[in-house]
């Protein structure tokens, strides 16, 4: 069955604040425009699908499944499309992330697979080879994500076992929290220390119970399990705005125990 974002029932879609709702429905016409028979679906998954969005913080995750691999020109279409919305300031506009990617390449992650057109926050968009987190992302797609339009997911992602899921983490934590740190100096602003710290609370509640949490649930969690981070974790749940999110060499401490505790040397 296929199901569009245009007259939907689902209730959670059409609760969206407007601008987000509105940003939604400009990607939806002008991917299904350029692409044309090329398109499958749009779908959300990130904080809008577990339902625990912040405003201040969090980005719009989104994938755009195709029948193929986009041509250069296509490419070269999405990529201009891209570059408008981003420069045009709209809301929401400038926290766009996502990738385009054949459904076929979504049943199951390879390392293997070609790169696929992918878009940062910062509006750079380039063909990438998704790394191991997506073995984490196709879990929480086929598990919480959000239909706006095209197939449900379900039987186009292959089950993630709670095993790949642990190895998964241990993946992404050596290919990106084990130092030294690609631009460190993302760490000294309050928001980034409070998105690892977090990170890191759902890294650990992963290798713990083999499934994926919210950040907030995952670090509900940990303050529970872990009182000498109790503080910390804490400052990181309540969020920068207003309040400090944590020490650097404490946030550099917890990485350190989060890597211990999936027996990473570092």
């Amino acid at each position: 069955m296929h199901q569009s974002m245009e007259g939907t029932e689902n209730s959670y879609v059409t609760n969206f604040d407007p601008e987000i709702y509105a940003i939604l429905q400009k990607l939806l016409k002008n991917g299904r425009t350029i692409l044309g028979e090329h398109w499958v679906g749009l779908y959300l998954h990130g904080s809008l699908a577990y339902g625990d969005f912040k405003p201040q913080s969090s980005d719009i995750d989104f994938l755009i499944l195709t029948k193929d691999h986009l041509s250069e020109d296509i490419f070269q279409t999405v990529k201009e499309m891209h570059r408008r919305l981003f420069i045009s300031k709209l809301p929401w506009s400038q926290k766009l992330e996502g990738a385009y990617m054949p459904a076929a390449q979504l049943r199951r992650h390879d390392s293997n697979h070609p790169a696929v057109a992918w878009l940062g926050v910062d509006g750079h968009f380039a063909r990438e080879r998704l790394g191991s987190d997506w073995v984490l992302q196709r879990w929480i797609l086929r598990e919480k994500g959000v239909i706006i339009d095209g197939p449900p997911l379900r039987d186009m992602i292959d089950r993630v076992s709670p095993n790949d899921l642990r190895e998964a983490v241990r993946s992404s934590l050596r290919e990106w929290w084990s130092p030294p740190f690609p631009s460190p100096e993302r760490f000294e602003g309050q928001e980034y220390r409070a998105y690892t710290v977090l990170t890191m609370c759902r890294s650990l509640y992963v290798l713990e119970h083999g499934r994926i949490a919210s950040k907030p649930e995952a670090a509900r969690w940990a303050i529970g399990q872990l009182p000498d981070w109790k503080k910390l974790i804490q400052e990181a749940l309540d969020g920068p705005d207003g309040h400090s999110a944590g020490s650097l060499e404490g946030v550099f401490d917890f990485i350190g125990y989060t890597l211990q505790k999936a027996e990473i040397n570092t």
